[in-house]
């Protein structure tokens, strides 16, 4: 969501500050601002819509300096406008946030009765007043954020800087990430490895109810009760290349073409021949899995789908249960946990902040362990996990997600063989899922080379305002994925249905102006989803079928199309039939007109609730 760069250095930071900015475009937002300590005093520019638009504004009348923060905000507490843009300044403070703070209402009332006037709707000036309240009364400005962070209740990434002390920033955070760029006679900090790359490689993930200090020589970083802590320095794998468009008319665009790379890359080193190899899940990996009984699978969005895939392999090949929960869900009621189950956590960015509470509330309801399948090595999720497996899905800077999907289908599969393993299944059916498994990339690729045939289908959806799709077993969370990106990109209405519950409801909005979209690999499945496609076409629906290329489709598209797919065998099929849908979504989008990398009202990381 929310982005945030800060930077104390030698030169004019205000360039490297709106540089981060742009890096962070990818997150979602709708206003952007800047503040830089200029001759002992804050200077501000703000304003509603895009970086650039406040690049403008600024280069109109710049005011370099060497101390500053900067930020984009995604609108919570009021709406989004210049007044609620943040910097916010209180006296002699500025400050920048990601998160919400739940008792801001009633710290305002109490600011408000001691004479404190507010200029705009947030929670973020809230605490701007009482850290500068703090500093007036004669604290530092290191002591005054940490002792108004222990009156917050919520969840927090901030960044403060003060005309009182010029060539520091104080930042601090709970429950949304927040981390420190190590430079050379400057640093940084930031929310994102990705705001910081340009300027350093270096990085301190800070960890929950940390508090930092940084400037130009020195980091200082202190727990929760004040105690000076060492964290440890990660040099980052990420580069300025990775996070390039290239050829690519958008970063989506770019990102579902990398999928070969990144499901190789997830698969490399972790499955061989004769199948998934020891303890990639971590040091005495196996012998958790060994002892699992059960999994609980909790995500959000699209990680959420992958996890109901990862529901039908594992119940399949592994024959344990397998329960599926939206994380937002899960966290406020009480799950029944029976012995031996494993708790599994998807997240790309690991930060998610609905699956990482619900994780943190994992260890009190008495699981047998927790598994993170996560994109990010740092992430908090990732960290607190006691088993985990990277995607190597590298950056996504499109909201719409897509390489990471498939990757976590990649580790996901991997998950299912390895406790398919455990339980027993049979040698020959082994062998069979794992040369599956290994061709994923080259099915993906081939199916990458229907493109130019999806351009075409793309005409049909272009001026429709609803659309349907069906799948049936695996393939049903894949028609999700499939109508949750249609949705978001091209701002179509679809819903996602089992095709078998097509006559309990749905059927009745069929008619000429409803295009169904159907996911249809070869499988004992097939013959009932052409009955269910019959439904359709004897209502006059347009259909549009993602048939396996072994399949027999005869008489199933006489209003519609048929794009054959090969689907690489009923393992992998899920994750090869997401590609063209994908694409779909994609070009329906762009001769839409809409903005791909993103869309409106959404975030990449949702790191509030």
């Amino acid at each position: 969501m929310c982005g945030i760069v800060a930077a104390t250095a030698q030169r004019d930071v205000a360039p490297l500050l709106i540089a981060g900015l742009k890096a962070l475009e990818y997150r979602g937002y709708d206003s952007a601002g800047l503040a830089v300590l200029q001759e002992g005093e804050i200077r501000r520019v703000r304003e509603k819509g895009k970086v650039r638009e406040m690049e403008s504004q600024y280069l109109a009348d710049p005011f370099p300096g060497g101390t500053g923060i900067a930020h984009t905000r995604w609108a919570t507490h009021g709406v989004p406008n210049k007044v609620n843009a943040h910097p916010h300044i209180a006296g002699h403070v500025a400050l920048v946030h990601n998160g919400i703070i739940e008792n801001y209402a009633s710290l305002r009332s109490e600011l408000e009765s001691r004479g404190h006037a507010f200029t705009s709707e947030t929670d973020t000036e809230v605490m701007a007043a009482l850290i500068g309240e703090r500093l007036a009364s004669g604290k530092s400005l290191l002591d005054a954020v940490s002792s108004v962070v222990h009156e917050l209740e919520g969840a927090y990434a901030i960044a403060v800087i003060s005309d009182k002390e010029p060539g520091r920033v104080i930042g601090a955070r709970r429950g949304a990430p927040l981390l420190v760029g190590v430079g050379i006679g400057e640093n940084f900090l930031g929310s994102d490895a990705q705001a910081l790359i340009q300027v350093t490689n270096r990085m301190i993930y800070l960890e929950e109810h940390d508090v930092v200090e940084i400037t130009r020589d020195r980091v200082r970083i202190f727990g929760q009760h004040g105690e000076a802590v060492e964290r440890t320095i990660h040099e980052s794998e990420l580069s300025t290349d990775a996070v390039e468009r290239g050829e690519y008319r958008h970063y989506m665009q770019k990102e579902i073409f990398e999928q070969p790379r990144a499901v190789a890359d997830t698969l490399e080193a972790r499955i061989g021949p004769h199948g998934v190899l020891p303890n990639i899940f971590g040091v005495n990996g196996d012998e958790l899995l060994g002892k699992t009984k059960g999994l609980h699978i909790i995500a959000c969005g699209t990680s959420y789908h992958a996890g109901l895939v990862a529901k039908y392999w594992i119940e399949d090949y592994a024959r344990l249960p397998v329960n599926v929960e939206v994380a937002s869900e899960y966290r406020y009621r009480e799950a029944v946990v029976p012995d031996g189950t494993l708790f599994v956590a998807i997240s790309q960015s690991g930060e998610t902040a609905d699956t990482l509470a619900a994780m943190r509330e994992s260890r009190r309801r008495g699981y047998l362990g927790t598994l993170a399948i996560c994109n990010v090595p740092e992430s908090s999720v990732v960290r607190e996990a006691d088993l985990k497996l990277m995607t190597r899905a590298g950056p996504e800077i499109g909201v719409a997600s897509t390489k990471a999907f498939t990757t976590q289908l990649a580790a996901l599969g991997l998950l299912a063989l390895q406790l398919a393993r455990h339980r027993g299944l049979d040698d020959a059916r082994y062998a069979d899922l794992t040369a599956q498994l290994q061709s994923l990339p080259k099915k993906i690729e081939k199916a990458l080379e229907l493109e130019p045939q999806i351009v075409d289908l793309a005409e049909h959806l272009i001026h429709r305002q609803h659309a349907l799709f069906l799948g049936r077993g695996a393939q049903y969370p894949v028609a999700m994925e499939g109508a949750l990106k249609l949705k978001e990109i091209s701002y179509i209405h679809a819903e996602a249905y089992a095709a078998g519950e097509l006559k309990h409801g749905p059927l009745a909005l069929v008619d000429e102006d409803m295009p169904v979209i159907a996911v249809a690999p070869n499988g004992p499945l097939l013959d009932k989803l052409k009955s269910n496609l019959q439904e359709v076409r004897a209502r006059g629906g347009e259909l549009l079928v993602f048939a396996d290329g072994a399949a027999s489709m005869d008489g199933n598209a006489a209003r519609g199309s048929i794009l054959r797919i090969d689907g690489g065998g009923d393992f992998i099929a899920p994750a090869v039939f997401t590609v063209p849908m994908q694409l779909l979504a994609y070009h329906v989008a762009v001769l839409r007109g809409t903005d791909v990398d993103q869309p409106r009202n959404l975030a990449k990381s949702v790191t509030v609730e």
